[in-house]
């Protein structure tokens, strides 16, 4: 698999909590460069990015990076990033929700999005380090149910990242409309192979362009 077409799948990605305009606008020029999917950034930066590069998508986190925010508040999140510009949006379950087994509760939260993201992308995060099995198979369901573009595995900060075994669960259950972002602690070009050859449709990652240079 070429370079090329690994970096058509990436969410260049750029989340740390210091993260700088100067730093921003650096990976911005990157996804342009290199014919990233898109860049990932934190909401406060969309009006900048979509200003300053305004062909380039851009992909902002709600109710980042543990979802226990109000439906509410995700929900005016998501319409002030959606006004600023953002072509994407990644939003966070209420992970306390899925512990309770309130899962008409989460799914209810998806349509919520996907309404306000209209014919803009919706990819639900669903933290799956904090998961057991069941959980992960229930909530392919909300994630379909929901009507969400994508399921992804992981916001990154949570004690672990994507797994193959986890995308090849998700590519169990979900429905048929849903693709899978992987994210989380993916670093090599070996490993962003891997997952596009499992059937994931995006990767979020921060480190793909070193990754190829290391090869190199």
């Amino acid at each position: 698999m070429d370079k090329k077409t690994v970096f058509s799948h990436v969410d260049h990605t750029l989340l740390k909590a210091t993260a700088t305009w100067e730093e921003v606008s650096a990976l911005c020029r990157e996804a342009l460069e290199n014919g990233m999917a898109t860049v990932c950034i934190p909401p406060y930066f969309v009006r900048m990015a979509k200003a300053e590069y305004p062909s380039l998508p851009v992909c902002t986190v709600i109710g980042f990076p543990l979802g226990y925010n109000t439906t509410a508040v995700k929900a005016a999140e998501a319409e002030q990033a959606l006004r600023e510009g953002a072509d994407e949006i990644d939003m966070v379950v209420n992970l306390g929700n899925v512990k309770a087994g309130r899962f008409d509760q989460v799914t209810e939260e998806i349509k919520k999005l996907k309404d306000i993201a209209g014919d803009k992308v919706l990819k639900v995060i669903v933290e799956t380090c904090y998961l057991t099995e069941e959980e992960k198979i229930a909530l392919c369901g909300c994630v379909t149910d929901g009507g969400a573009d994508y399921i992804k595995t992981s916001t990154g900060f949570g004690t672990g990242g994507a797994t193959l075994a986890d995308i090849r669960l998700f590519q169990r259950h979900i429905g048929p409309g849903v693709k899978i972002k992987a994210s989380g602690g993916i670093r090599t070009a070996e490993d962003m192979e891997a997952y596009l050859a499992e059937g994931v449709d995006r990767i979020g990652a921060s480190a793909a362009i070193k990754a190829y240079a290391d090869q190199d």
